[in-house]
């Protein structure tokens, strides 16, 4: 990884930080980001290249500050760099209403999307699937890609195009995304399954046989504790926080982070102030509600932002959230799950351009690990965050499925 300097990054946000670390502090953190730069376990440029450049990949240069263009990212090649960014799970997101072959389709489309910007940048990104991979892209001075599903709707209800997409590289994938299925509960919706349906316990057991990593982000709490009673692997939450710090169905309750720890897992914070604040969601439903009064289809936020929006927004200061916010949910779940069992899941270009302040990108996690260095984080624990955690869990998941080798395929699919 090329070393960089914190200092421009560090005085940028110091308006939104509490104070500047110290020259010591700074230098801390480069060091330890040089040798365990950070693997996020969420982002959705796939996406967003999709819905705002129709798939166009090649007419966003991702070589350059992407957060200036008419339809600004969150995620470009200097700021990853800057953020010391050494792996990403890429999200594979498709909208939860579109099910059956058109969702597996769809999902296609999304991991082409992910292979043409990976090859597009040889020089900067890696194709990855083990943690052995992730290692050597590293020793490369590459970002590792991974690949996850973010909702069991995408493979159609049918095994064998699961087994498929573990074939193309897919690595996790999340049971649920925003909509409850036949199997599998969500956390913003009815339950229709009580938590794992039998078939959801076949979709779990050959996820383990195939190496694919159980993502419980999204689902319901019944769901994530049927999950945790039959997986032979470790699983990940890839962009949840604690439930404890801010009441939202999204994140994770304390019973439930110590079983995740029991299971070995990790759970990745989620950088969106929704997640992170119940003060700032309650403030952004009231903004969301007056776009709907004023006409508008959605409430961009900005450059996108409309004169109106800008308006309610001087008479209405959103609530600060900022790097100490995060830093609370990351120190709460390492109190409750322990220092093993946490990491980060970002959610950027997934979560409508916002985020904490001065942390609306993919550069900002050293100001995050210059936060928890002042609180007294030690350099093991930090880089347990950045990487460790979650390359053990890949380790784990692999051990299983080399264990599952003689098992045979599951033929079942989703009977509806």
């Amino acid at each position: 990884m090329i070393a960089l300097t914190l200092a421009p990054l560090l005085l940028a946000a110091a308006q939104s930080a509490p104070t500047v670390p110290d020259a010591a502090t700074q230098a801390r953190v480069e060091r330890v980001l040089r040798e365990a730069p950070v693997i996020d376990g969420h982002n959705d440029l796939a996406w967003e290249l999709r819905k705002s450049y129709d798939g166009a990949v090649e007419a966003v240069d991702l070589t350059r500050d992407t957060a200036k263009l008419d339809k600004p990212l969150q995620t470009d090649i200097p700021r990853l760099r800057k953020g010391h960014v050494g792996g990403q799970f890429w999200s594979l997101y498709i909208p939860a209403d579109e099910t059956g072959p058109e969702a597996v389709q769809a999902t296609l489309d999304q991991i082409d999307i992910v292979q043409r910007f990976v090859r597009a940048h040889p020089k900067t990104f890696a194709m990855a699937q083990t943690a052995a991979d992730v290692r050597e892209a590293r020793g490369e001075g590459k970002i590792a890609s991974l690949m996850g599903i973010e909702g069991g709707h995408q493979f159609g209800g049918r095994l064998s195009v699961l087994r498929q997409f573990r074939e193309l590289g897919v690595l996790y994938m999340t049971l649920t995304h925003g909509k409850s299925l036949t199997w599998a509960d969500a956390a913003t919706d009815a339950p229709r399954s009580g938590g794992l349906s039998p078939f959801g316990r076949q979709v779990i057991g050959e996820m383990n046989r195939i190496g694919m990593i159980v993502d419980i982000s999204h689902v319901s709490d019944a769901t994530m504790a049927a999950v945790l009673d039959v997986t032979k692997a470790p699983v990940i939450a890839s962009h949840s926080s604690a439930r404890a710090v801010a009441d939202r169905p999204r994140n994770i309750p304390d019973p439930l982070l110590r079983r995740i720890a029991q299971n070995g897992g990790v759970v990745m914070v989620n950088f969106y102030p929704a997640f992170l604040s119940t003060e700032w969601n309650d403030w952004d439903n009231r903004r969301i509600a007056f776009a709907k009064e004023i006409g508008l289809p959605s409430a961009p936020s900005g450059q996108r932002s409309t004169p109106a929006l800008v308006a309610w927004e001087r008479a209405n200061p959103q609530p600060r959230v900022d790097v100490r916010t995060v830093a609370d949910h990351v120190e709460h779940i390492a109190k409750v799950a322990g220092y093993d069992h946490v990491g980060l899941g970002a959610d950027y270009d997934g979560i409508s351009g916002t985020g904490p302040e001065g942390m609306k990108g993919v550069d900002s996690y050293p100001l995050l690990f210059a936060e928890l260095a002042r609180r007294g984080w030690s350099d093991a624990n930090l880089a347990k965050l950045s990487q460790n955690n979650v390359l053990r869990v890949m380790e784990g998941v692999e051990a299983t499925a080399r264990a599952m080798t003689g098992a045979p395929p599951t033929d079942a699919n989703d009977p509806r």
